[in-house]
């Protein structure tokens, strides 16, 4: 089963989690401000299989993820075409502009079963 962590700078994160449950995964949102810092360490709790930061930068939580525990990680990325190539590539932490769309996680979370199929 995928379970993909998502926190963003400000809070949010609920409709890429509603497209990760409607492709199948289950998602975990970080809850409050600045959730994007905590990512790492709530990925690692859960036991996540990718995780997904939303800040103005796109870079920070996802970094912040990479130096702590050392996963892959791309950051700046600001289409949904990027978050897949990502996924298609192996990148574990991924890291967004603003883009709390539904359309978003459904897309990563279908493509990480293309690429994993035991996953689903």
């Amino acid at each position: 089963m995928l379970k993909v962590v998502i926190a963003d700078r400000m809070g949010k994160g609920q409709n890429v989690a509603k497209g990760i449950e409607a492709a199948g995964g289950t998602a975990v949102v970080v809850p409050g401000m600045g959730a994007d810092m905590r990512l790492g360490q709530v990925m690692d709790k859960e036991k996540a299989d990718m995780g997904i930061s939303f800040c103005g930068s796109g870079g920070a939580g996802a970094i912040t993820a990479h130096n702590q525990f050392g996963w892959s990680e791309r950051h700046g990325m600001r289409s949904i075409q990027e978050g897949i190539t990502a996924v298609q590539d192996g990148i574990k932490v991924l890291g967004f502009g603003f883009m709390d769309q539904e359309a978003l996680g459904k897309a990563l979370a279908e493509t990480y079963f293309k690429k994993h199929p035991e996953a689903k």
